[in-house]
């Protein structure tokens, strides 16, 4: 069902018992006769995209449902319009009466809607569930700027930090968790870091940088190395090697393009990419 709906006799009982169970009901008096009912409705409307998974916008129209707003005004002691009746467990929690500004609104939801920190969580998990990692990462970043210090918005952007490849902020995140929330869901983090973090270290990457050791200004070893760390997670180091390539000879082989690739590869936003942006725009301009 759609979160913003039409009251009429025939749906009422649904929603009031049914729907009000699952989500907040935001029953509105409405007359497309005012203006200001017309201006509410509008941010309603924004709301209810906002909040598509917990709240639900039931519509009274006093105009073409003339017996049914009347039945319903009476119950709520209406006295003006627009005016909305906050419902949960099919019970009214709160009244809006006259036109409120979305600030209003807003401050008389927030008691019973998650914050907004929890609905970015919920997108960067459905945003998981649908194989978009940038976004998912993006949504709970912001969740993190919001509030810092909760502990589920720390594993959540662990989890994804992990998932992405950028394990020294993922092992940041989870060293800021006090023992005490240390529960099986950052065990499990743990673990997963430590096990891609080992991967890191594998055989060629240790041959070839010993290699490198050796030979500090082979630039196709440079380039072999900063695939494989590309590979491992270690970005970071492979766009310092690729750099330290392209100082030396920006049309050397495909280092511009792997440098590049690897920039395109990184999250919105981040930090690295404008950084190593940047630093090969000084080179080429």
């Amino acid at each position: 069902m759609d979160n913003q709906i039409q009251l009429t006799p025939e749906n009422i009982q649904q929603v009031l018992a049914e729907q009000s169970a699952d989500k907040l009901v935001l029953m509105t008096f409405f007359s497309a006769q005012q203006p200001e009912c017309i201006e509410q409705a509008n941010i309603l409307s924004a709301l209810a995209q906002s909040y598509k998974e917990h709240l639900l916008v039931a519509t009274v129209d006093c105009d073409t449902q003339q017996a049914l707003a009347s039945q319903l005004a009476q119950q709520v002691g209406l006295q003006a319009l627009p005016t909305i009746v906050l419902l949960k467990n099919g019970a009214p929690v709160g009244v809006l009466p006259g036109p409120k500004s979305d600030a209003e609104i807003k401050e008389a939801l927030a008691e019973h809607l998650p914050s907004p920190e929890v609905l970015l969580l919920e997108q960067a998990k459905q945003a998981l569930a649908n194989d978009d990692q940038n976004a998912a990462f993006n949504y709970a970043k912001q969740a993190y700027a919001i509030d810092p210090e909760n502990t589920r918005v720390k594993l959540v952007l662990a989890d994804i930090c992990i998932q992405i490849q950028k394990f020294e902020d993922s092992q940041a995140l989870l060293d800021s968790v006090f023992e005490t929330e240390r529960d099986p869901y950052y065990q499990n983090l743990q673990a997963k870091l430590n096990a891609a973090q080992s991967a890191q270290e594998s055989p060629e990457i240790i041959a070839l940088t010993e290699q490198l050791d050796a030979d500090p200004e082979n630039k196709d070893l440079k380039t072999q190395l900063a695939a494989l760390l590309a590979e491992a997670g270690k970005k970071e180091q492979a766009l310092e090697l690729l750099l330290s390539v392209l100082r030396k000879d920006l049309n050397f082989g495909t280092a511009k393009k792997d440098y590049l690739d690897l920039i395109a590869s990184l999250p919105d936003g981040d930090a690295l990419a404008g950084a190593y942006r940047r630093k090969l725009y000084s080179l080429l301009y």
